[in-house]
Order: C-alpha cells, then sequence, then structure tokens
C-alpha cells in the first residue's frame, strides 16, 4: 500500500506543482513553461499587432486583452497591455484603461513603459476629478468618490517619490473636503505634509486645515476645540512655510482666532458675573487683561473686574 501512494505522489506531483504556479499574481512560472509558451505569445501578439494596423481597433483589443491575460510574462506582455490601454482610452472605456495601465505599473515596473503608464493614469485621475470619466463607457455615470479615491490611491502608490504622488494625496483630500467628510479631508492633506513635505501641495494642505476646522465651528460644532486647532494650524503654517503664498492669510487667521479666544474668556466672565460666581468671573476679566495690554477688549475687563468691587 505504501509503495502504491508513493507511485501515485510522484505521479500527481507535477500537476500539482503546475496548478500551484499558473496563476500569474502566484510568482513566476517554471522555466520550462515560459520557454513552451514564448511561441503561441509571440504568434497572439503579431495577431492582434495586425489587428490593430489594419484599423481595426476593436478586434485588436480584443486580441491585446486575450494576449496580456493569457502570456502575462511573455516578452510582448508589456506592449500588448499597454497598446490595450491605449486603445480602451481612445475609445472612451477610461476607467478600463486606468485600470489597464495599473497592471502595466503592477507588473512591468522596470519596462520602458512605466513612465508613460503612469503618465496618462495620472491624466486620467485628473479627468475623473473634472468629472469627464464615466463608469464604463463615456456616456454611463459618473464615477463615485470611493472609485475617484481607489484611483488616487493607485497614481500615489506607483510611484511615492515622484511629484504625482503628493498631488494625488492632495486631491484625496479635496474629494472628501467636497463631500464633507471632514476627519477623512484633515487626514488626507495631513499626510500630504508629514510625507511630503516639501511638495507644491503641503503648504495649501497645511492651510486647509485650519480653513475646516472654522469651518467647523461656524457650523455650530460644539467642540470650541476646532478653533484652538484651526489657530495651531495656522501657526504651523507660519513656522514651517513663513513665506508661502498663503502667509499673509495666515496671519490674519491668527489674528481673528486670538480675538475670539479673547471675546470667549471675556463672554465667560460675564457669564460668571451674572451667576454670582464672583471668583471665576475675575479670573476670567484677568485672562482678557493677560491677552491684551489694551483696545476695546482690555477696557470691558478692566469695567467688569471694576464692578466685581462695585455694589450694583
Amino acid at each position: 500500500m505504501k509503495k502504491v501512494f508513493a507511485l501515485l505522489f510522484l505521479c500527481l506531483a507535477p500537476l500539482l506543482f503546475v496548478s500551484c504556479g499558473s496563476d500569474p499574481d502566484d510568482g513566476p512560472p517554471l522555466v520550462g513553461m515560459a520557454k513552451a509558451s514564448a511561441g503561441p505569445a509571440r504568434a497572439a501578439y503579431e495577431k492582434a499587432l495586425t489587428a490593430d494596423q489594419a484599423g481595426k481597433s476593436r478586434k485588436a483589443r480584443k486580441l491585446y486583452t486575450h494576449m496580456a491575460n493569457n502570456y502575462p510574462t511573455a516578452a510582448d506582455a508589456p506592449q500588448a497591455r499597454f497598446r490595450q490601454a491605449q486603445l480602451q482610452e481612445q475609445q472612451g472605456d477610461l476607467v478600463a484603461a486606468f485600470d489597464s495601465y495599473s497592471d502595466v505599473l503592477k507588473r512591468y515596473q522596470s519596462s520602458k513603459l512605466y513612465s508613460p503608464a503612469l503618465e496618462r493614469q495620472t491624466a486620467i485621475s485628473q479627468l475623473a476629478l473634472d468629472g469627464k470619466v464615466k463608469s464604463g463607457f463615456i456616456f454611463g455615470t459618473k464615477i463615485d468618490s470611493g472609485k475617484m479615491i481607489e484611483m488616487l490611491d493607485k497614481v500615489r502608490d506607483a510611484a511615492p517619490e515622484a511629484a504625482s504622488a503628493p498631488k494625488a494625496q492632495f486631491q484625496i483630500g479635496q474629494v472628501h473636503q467636497e463631500r464633507g467628510k471632514v476627519a477623512e479631508s484633515i487626514a488626507a492633506y495631513r499626510k500630504v505634509v508629514s510625507d511630503w513635505p516639501d511638495s507644491e501641495q503641503a503648504p495649501e494642505s497645511q492651510f486647509r486645515i485650519g480653513l475646516i476646522l472654522i469651518e467647523q465651528a461656524k457650523r455650530g460644532n460644539q467642540d470650541m476645540g476646532n478653533l484652538d486647532r484651526a489657530r495651531e494650524a495656522f501657526q504651523d503654517y507660519l513656522t514651517v512655510y513663513p513665506n508661502g503664498s498663503r502667509a499673509a492669510e495666515a496671519r490674519t487667521q491668527v489674528a481673528s482666532l486670538e480675538q475670539q479666544d479673547v471675546q470667549r474668556s471675556l463672554d465667560v466672565a460675564h457669564f460668571y458675573k451674572r451667576k454670582g460666581d464672583l471668583e471665576s468671573a475675575r479670573f476670567y476679566y484677568n485672562e482678557v487683561l493677560k491677552k491684551h495690554a489694551s483696545g476695546s477688549l482690555h477696557d470691558q475687563a478692566q469695567a467688569g473686574i471694576q464692578s466685581l468691587s462695585t455694589p450694583e
């Protein structure tokens, strides 16, 4: 019995190894398999090329897809997938083209087609942001925000050191911001600042964090810490990007937020005074005096302190 089992294992082992390596995502195929597929792969590519040169673009697209899917390790596979993507783009199927370019970037990183694929992928993602990419063919509905962010994620991750990466991350923040997703947009902008602090998009990302927090406070969010965090965001902008294009606006925002902070202290002091809690009122009036040596708020706080010891 043991000998029979051993013989069966020896017979089946090659089949098991072939089936385990049949998925191109599982790793490179066996050398023998790659050599065996070279002839059919070349024939499949030439068939697609012939249709392409004859102007039969839809047939060529189908044949390029077949070739790239069935012979992903062949020498002509990168060109087949790239040409498939080009034809999809020309025919208005931009989402499919984006995914095909992604496959070039994922599988063929050493190919000379890597940079052109990244360029086209980035261009399509920009069209998506502009509302010019439809789901499926160009006359379909606009793609949803989830798919858009997925596309931008791929652009960012394809070349993290390229200028396209912080731009894509910034655009992710824009998508979240436009849809009112506060936490997600702030997180996206913070990633730009932390991962690409010297990028073109980093200063604007930092500034937008402050704007979003101010907007939240204006909408009635009871977390008054939003104003404090907004002030910190603008102060960080001025610290890191003192000569940034938004530096003057950031200084104005800091001054305004500091004024609001002092006004809050004054309002709290008045509140405690009305309640009869004179010690708390005195504390907050003094907070105002510490922050303003002169001006209207200083005068109001001074008058408030004086009123605490004056019988009404």
